[in-house]
């Protein structure tokens, strides 16, 4: 089975006693805020427990890169991003943010804490997964048009669905950073992929036609 949370095979009540156990910490972060500045530098792990935010990096020339969305029980820290440094994560709505120290992780628990495996477990098949979608993000990224980048990416985010339908995860001016293109160009390639049929579109809601 998939884990889509660190959380995922622990009894509520259990979360309660390891949060105690790891010393976990809490943190409100409005929107727009930075929630760590460089992770690189973090010796923790983030938990996304409400709201969004964005992994996002700045080039010298002040371009904005966005490397990845999180949203809630998204996990991110130093051990998740080996992308190099000035990564920050900055908060796209009101979030909640859970804070765990490496060492509570790696280190074995002196109470002999059951759900401390489980933990670990589900953090190790996260970053597993982290893996595979940067390797998909990087396939995106390797098409040399915006129109083969965008239907690329408009792809992976059908394919969850069976009628090929979706919403887009990021607005506008955050997919043209997403997928470090122009938004400019970007919206103009929207425009004719519409005209020609290959996609529907009603706002960020898209469908994806046979192609």
């Amino acid at each position: 089975m998939e884990v889509k949370s660190i959380f995922d095979g622990i009894d509520e009540n259990d979360i309660k006693k390891m949060l105690v156990c790891f010393e976990a910490r809490a943190r409100i972060f409005k929107k727009d805020r930075t929630i760590v500045s460089n992770i690189i530098n973090i010796k923790m792990i983030g938990i996304i427990i409400s709201g969004t935010a964005n992994m996002e990096r700045y080039d010298y020339n002040g371009n904005r890169s966005i490397i990845e969305k999180l949203e809630k029980n998204s996990v991110f820290g130093e051990v998740f991003s080996r992308l190099g440094s000035d990564i920050s994560v900055i908060a796209t709505s009101d979030c909640e943010v859970l804070f765990i120290e490496y060492e509570h992780l790696i280190k074995r628990c002196k109470k002999g804490c059951i759900y401390h495996s489980i933990l670990t477990n589900n953090v190790l098949q996260l970053l597993s997964k982290k893996i595979i979608d940067l390797n998909k993000r990087l396939e995106v990224l390797s098409k040399r048009t915006i129109r083969e980048k965008l239907l690329s990416y408009f792809e992976l985010l059908a394919n969850d669905n069976p009628k090929r339908k979706f919403t887009l995860p990021f607005t506008y001016t955050d997919l043209a950073d997403y997928l470090s293109i122009d938004r400019s160009a970007m919206m103009r390639e929207i425009k004719n992929l519409k005209d020609d049929g290959f996609i529907e579109t009603n706002g960020r809601k898209i469908t994806l036609k046979s192609y």
